[in-house]
């Protein structure tokens, strides 16, 4: 089905990333899976075609598109090469940018912006703490203000973009007795001292994407680096979150629908007993059923986007385009592994790295558990 989501402009977007993506990420993607982070360069490069500023305004050196479906497009040519790519690209892109957009000083814009669309600065956001995931009110990193500065204690795990970024945008508990309502977000920036960054984290999938626990000792981080408003921190991640299943939605839909387009090819070629795989009555209805989820689920995204875009996607629709995708994706890419038979198992085959590198959609942006709880709340249940 004609997709209508997207206009010319947005098609010759989509040309330059794919310029992009076959020059700089194709050529280097096996060392970039076995050094397991994105090199700076490529960074660099991504900030110069004007990709990760897509939200920033001109001033600071951003795109200032005004359109989502700009993030949309490069999120889903992203996900065609890997999950990874648009997961560590997305947390700087859609994820961090509003917070350093919207909640911040003139200062701190001309701080911290500039550099963060050339890619010189690359950012992480660090919510999940080790007892700490989808229950955001159960942070234990805490912020004491000892004169105009606030120091800083406690942990972080499963940062995307953790290992290797300049500035990390942290949840911390500044009124602990609040609960949530005693948080607030600081920008802990590279080279702080008592900031440090363990061992990145060995994942069963998404090895592109570096992964690190963070360690605060005494984090001296002054009041200039306080996002937002103090103990407002869980009003504002609340606000943005959307965005970021939004843009988890995009992916995984898209990745799911790369590897289905690949299947469909190899179970068209690939012959048994005489005739392809694909012609046996099972495995047909079985890729039509994947081929009308996909179509139906692109027409729920393609809402979801213009929604998003028009300022109107609220937070229970977000919550289930993630959690809908996420099943879809695994459902789709383990029958795509299981149509490849044997060679499906094997790591050189693409559909088993996105069979490993898909598993953890289902857990990351609030797990689809809490997915459906916010769903159930909108309900009034």
């Amino acid at each position: 089905m004609r997709r209508t989501l997207y206009g010319p402009d947005h098609a010759a977007f989509g040309e330059s990333v794919s310029e992009f993506i076959d020059r700089y990420i194709t050529p280097r993607h096996e060392a970039i899976i076995e050094q397991r982070f994105i090199d700076r360069e490529i960074w660099k490069r991504a900030g110069e075609s004007g990709f990760l500023g897509l939200e920033v305004p001109e001033t600071y050196g951003g795109s200032e598109a005004g359109d989502y479906r700009f993030n949309a497009m490069f999120t889903e040519l992203l996900s065609g090469v890997s999950a990874a790519l648009p997961s560590a690209f997305g947390i700087h892109v859609d994820i961090v940018a509003p917070y350093l957009i919207k909640l911040t000083t003139e200062e701190q814009r001309e701080r911290w912006l500039p550099g963060f669309c050339t890619g010189d600065i690359v950012t992480a956001i660090a919510m999940t703490e080790p007892a700490a995931g989808s229950d955001l009110a159960g942070i234990k990193t805490t912020a004491k203000q000892e004169g105009t500065d606030w120091v800083i204690n406690g942990s972080k795990t499963f940062i995307t973009n953790g290992f290797n970024a300049d500035l990390v945008v942290a949840a911390v508990k500044t009124s602990p007795e609040k609960k949530s309502k005693g948080i607030t977000m600081f920008a802990i920036e590279k080279g702080m001292p008592g900031f440090e960054r363990g061992r990145k984290l060995d994942k069963v999938g998404q090895p592109e994407s570096d992964t690190a626990e963070l360690f605060f000792t005494d984090v001296r981080v002054p009041a200039e680096n306080v996002i937002g408003e103090v103990d407002r921190g869980f009003v504002h991640m609340m606000t943005f979150l959307p965005q970021e299943r939004l843009n988890a939605a995009v992916s995984n839909l898209a990745h799911a629908k790369a590897l289905f387009g690949e299947t469909l090819t190899y179970v068209s070629e690939r012959k048994a007993f005489g005739k392809s795989v694909g012609s046996f009555q099972f495995n047909k209805f079985t890729i039509a059923e994947l081929a009308t989820q996909i179509d139906v689920t692109q027409a729920f995204i393609d809402a979801c986007v213009t929604a998003h875009t028009e300022g109107e996607l609220s937070a229970a629709d977000a919550a289930k385009a993630k959690w809908w995708t996420a099943e879809i994706q695994n459902k789709i890419l383990d029958t795509c592994l299981q149509l490849h038979g044997g060679y499906g198992y094997m790591n050189e085959y693409r559909i088993a790295q996105a069979w490993k590198d898909a598993r953890v959609t289902r857990i990351w942006a609030g797990s689809n558990e809490i997915m459906k709880e916010i769903i159930g709340r909108d309900l009034g249940l």
